[in-house]
C-alpha cells in the first residue's frame, strides 16, 4: 500500500492535477486528487465552487422565500425562543424578528467565506490527531486541502436546495439548517428537535463526504484507513453528540 502511494506520489509530481481535475477526480477517483496534494495544497477552486453555491443559495432564498419567514420559522422550532417571543409586545416582536431575519440573511449570504474559518478549525484539529495521536507527518496545509476537497458533495445538497426552492417545494416549512431531505432527521417532523438534529448527521452527502476525508487523510497521514477512520469518525461522533446535547438543552 506504502509502496503505491509513493509511487503515485512521483506520478503526482511529474504532472499535477489542475484545479479542475481535481474537482472531477474528486468524485470519481478520489485518489488521485488527494495524492496530488501531497505535490501542492492549491484548493481555490473548491473554495470558488462553495462561495457561488452558498451566495445562490440565499439569493433564491432572499427572492423565494424571505429571510423573514426563515427567522420566524426558526424561532417557532425553539419552543424557549418562542416562549420568550409570545411574552414581548406587538412592536417589541416586530423588531426582534427584525433584527433575526436581518442577522440570518447577513450570515447566509456570507456563509461560503465564514466557511474558511470552520475548515481551519477541523484542519487544525485533524492535523493535531493525526500527528500527535497517530505519528503522522501531515502539515496543516495539506489537512486544509484535503478538507476542502472532500466537502464537495456538499454542492449538491446546496443545488438541490436551489432547485426545491425555485419549484416552490416545501417552501412554507423551509428549515434553513436542514432545508433537504438527504438525511433522516429531515423526516422526524413530530420529533424533538434533539432527535432531528442528531439524526441530521445521517446525511448522505454528508457521509459520502466523511468517505472522502478518511480517504484523503489516509493518503497524506500514510497511514492505514482504518487508523485514519478511528481519527475522523471519532471526531464526527463527538460533534454529533456536542449538537445533539446543545439541542436538548435548548429544549
Amino acid at each position: 500500500m506504502e509502496h503505491r502511494l509513493e509511487a503515485d506520489a512521483r506520478v503526482s509530481e511529474g504532472r499535477g492535477l489542475s484545479q479542475v481535475e481535481r474537482v472531477v477526480d474528486t468524485f470519481v477517483a478520489p485518489s488521485k486528487t488527494f495524492t496530488d496534494i501531497l505535490r501542492s495544497t492549491s484548493w481555490w477552486l473548491p473554495f470558488l465552487l462553495i462561495v457561488i453555491v452558498s451566495a445562490a443559495t440565499a439569493f433564491a432564498i432572499d427572492k423565494k422565500i424571505g429571510f423573514e419567514h426563515v427567522a420566524e420559522h426558526t424561532i417557532q422550532q425553539n419552543p424557549k425562543a418562542a416562549d420568550q417571543m409570545a411574552q414581548l409586545t406587538p412592536q417589541q416582536r416586530a423588531m426582534q424578528m427584525s433584527i433575526a431575519a436581518v442577522f440570518t440573511k447577513d450570515l447566509t449570504y456570507v456563509g461560503g467565506v465564514l466557511f474558511l474559518a470552520m475548515a481551519a478549525i477541523v484542519a487544525l484539529l485533524m492535523w493535531a490527531s493525526f500527528n500527535f495521536g497517530l505519528g503522522a507527518r501531515t502539515t496543516f496545509a495539506q489537512n486544509f486541502a484535503v478538507f476542502f476537497y472532500a466537502y464537495l458533495p456538499h454542492l449538491f445538497l446546496g443545488i438541490l436546495n436551489i432547485i426545491f426552492i425555485y419549484a416552490g417545494v416545501n417552501t412554507e416549512n423551509f428549515d434553513i439548517n436542514n432545508p433537504v431531505g438527504t438525511n433522516l432527521g429531515y423526516y422526524m417532523t413530530d420529533s424533538a428537535q434533539w432527535v432531528k438534529t442528531g439524526l441530521s448527521f445521517f446525511d448522505v452527502f454528508g457521509l459520502w463526504s466523511l468517505a472522502l476525508l478518511v480517504i484523503g487523510s489516509a493518503i497524506i497521514t500514510k497511514k492505514s484507513k482504518g487508523q485514519v477512520a478511528i481519527v475522523v469518525v471519532g471526531w464526527w461522533v463527538l460533534m454529533l453528540l456536542l449538537f445533539t446535547g446543545l439541542a436538548a438543552a435548548k429544549g
